[in-house]
């Protein structure tokens, strides 16, 4: 159990990811396999979900606006077009299965909107299918293409960026009947000309970026979490966190009180857009 001196030892470390989608330096940036430092995640998955008690601020979060949607240029996105008083809060990877399943439970007891973007590779994402699909379904959860095992798109060749792109979109399919297109997300926001040239050809027309991060794809502190948050919940702002470690989890009250006190909106990409023709 890690105690309080631990933590603020690597809390200098989350600093420096404040608007990094993931830490840049682990093996998968490199060699294309699944991050090592949660490999034993991927491995110790629990063979049957479970849904944290954490508790959760109520009254629910508002629905999402309704009125026209923007349609999307073929390029890449870092915030929601046009104005408004909304926020995309995106979760990527989900190495923890209590993380994905904490994110579950705060969607139902809320009416929180996400964009989950999956990297296929996790068990997590099977091991909570049952939980998750209804929520698909309906439209409250939104998946996107974060690849198989989260390498760096920009070292691979096209035929392997390719695989990487074409192997989740076949596991979103199969396991919760959708496909994640148009939006796909570059690991670490590593992407280059032949990188979406492969992805558009796979249906992935538009790089989904972000401006403003939990910076929690690494340890941080619960504290430094919330900072972030108010630091980055802004109208309009596409946020990214990581459903990899359990302080999200600590903190979802204090998360749904900046919302509230912005009179922010969050919702799905597909809540506000339209995809490119």
């Amino acid at each position: 159990m890690m105690n309080r001196r631990q933590w603020l030892t690597l809390l200098a470390a989350g600093t420096a990811a404040a608007l990094s989608g993931c830490d840049a330096t682990h093996p998968a940036a490199i060699s294309g396999a699944a991050p090592n430092h949660l490999a034993k995640r991927m491995v110790a998955a629990p063979s049957s979900p479970v849904l944290p008690t954490t508790r959760v601020a109520v009254p629910l979060l508002p629905a999402p606006p309704g009125g026209p949607k923007t349609r999307l240029p073929r390029r890449a996105i870092t915030t929601l077009p046009g104005k408004g008083n909304t926020l995309a809060l995106t979760v990527d990877d989900g190495a923890d299965a209590d993380v994905v399943g904490a994110y579950i439970k705060f969607a139902r007891d809320t009416g929180a909107r996400f964009t989950f973007f999956v990297t296929a590779a996790y068990s997590s994402w099977t091991v909570h299918r049952d939980a998750l699909r209804p929520l698909v379904e309906s439209g409250q959860i939104q998946l996107g293409n974060h690849t198989w095992n989260h390498p760096a798109l920009t070292k691979l060749s096209a035929a392997r960026v390719a695989d990487q792109l074409e192997r989740t979109k076949t596991f979103l399919r199969k396991t919760f009947g959708v496909d994640g297109t148009p939006f796909y997300r570059p690991p670490y926001g590593f992407r280059n000309a032949t990188v979406d040239r492969v992805a558009a050809e796979h249906g992935y027309t538009v790089p989904t970026l972000w401006y403003g991060s939990l910076a929690d794809s690494s340890i941080v502190t619960e504290q430094y979490l919330i900072q972030m948050a108010h630091k980055y919940f802004n109208p309009q702002a596409i946020v990214i966190g990581h459903a990899n470690h359990p302080a999200v989890t600590h903190c979802y009250n204090q998360l749904v009180d900046v919302i509230k006190q912005r009179n922010l909106s969050m919702v799905t990409l597909n809540d506000v857009t339209l995809p490119p023709v």
